[in-house]
């Protein structure tokens, strides 16, 4: 369990969208609670789509920092799939437009290989056995269903060790930006952060953590510095060095 717990890390530390905060909380429930009644089955069902969430979040996120590659990517699908995809208003309506294998293609992207791919994607296959009538269940133990687990964390971790450059392109871009205070959506750093940063990139405790060791006194020579400090600034009040996992 505290290794599934784990995972929580990786996810969006807060949404813009209540019911996408909703959606994740209800996900949260039915793991924990089907875990706890040995229902491990059901368990199973609810963290993979808590998985699959991670990855709509990273796929999310190298669509915002690397756009021409993102659409490069799309080669092959359909010309309305395409425009679709560089439309979607929210990490989970690319389901709506792709099948779910064809997600992990886009962590190419980001440096994997195909085998890790495969690799990323293989929980699908599985997945969709459990969630068929089969006659069979697949999850009879703790022991199985916490093995799935480290097997699927370990992924977890492996995607978001290649995530790193991406999150630091979209935490620089982000500073970049706002160079001029009067052109900030919020006058006070730290709601222009929490929107802006956290929300419109669904930010992670793990991305935030990696932010806030950003070199910002690199920037000291650019425009609006001092704007760009203060925002940084509120990010380390928000992820101080002593809890990585902000509340």
């Amino acid at each position: 369990m505290d290794e599934a717990l784990e995972l929580g890390t990786y996810l969006p530390r807060s949404f813009a969208n209540a019911s996408e905060q909703a959606y994740l909380d209800f996900l949260w429930s039915a793991f924990q609670t089907n875990y706890e009644a040995e229902r491990y089955e059901f368990a199973s069902l609810a963290f993979h789509l808590l998985y699959m969430s991670f990855v709509s979040f990273s796929i999310w996120q190298i669509r915002l920092a690397r756009p021409e590659q993102f659409s490069m990517a799309m080669v092959g699908f359909r010309s309305e799939e395409e425009g679709n995809l560089m439309d979607c208003e929210s990490p989970f309506k690319f389901y709506d437009r792709l099948k779910e294998s064809q997600i992990f293609r886009f962590l190419k992207l980001i440096g994997c290989t195909n085998q890790q791919v495969g690799e990323f994607a293989k929980f699908v296959k599985r997945r969709n056995k459990i969630a068929h009538p089969t006659g069979t269940v697949f999850f009879n133990d703790q022991a199985a269903i916490d093995a799935e687990v480290m097997d699927m964390m370990k992924e977890v971790r492996n995607i978001e060790a290649h995530m790193q450059p991406v999150v630091l392109e979209l935490y620089h871009r982000f500073l970049s930006e706002r160079a001029d205070e009067d052109e900030w959506q919020f006058a006070v750093p730290g709601d222009e952060v929490q929107a802006n940063l956290v929300h419109a990139n669904y930010m992670s405790d793990a991305d935030l953590a990696l932010c806030r060791n950003f070199d910002i006194a690199s920037l000291s020579p650019e425009h609006g510095f001092g704007a760009k400090q203060a925002l940084h600034q509120s990010l380390l009040d928000v992820c101080p060095a002593d809890d990585p996992t902000p509340a």
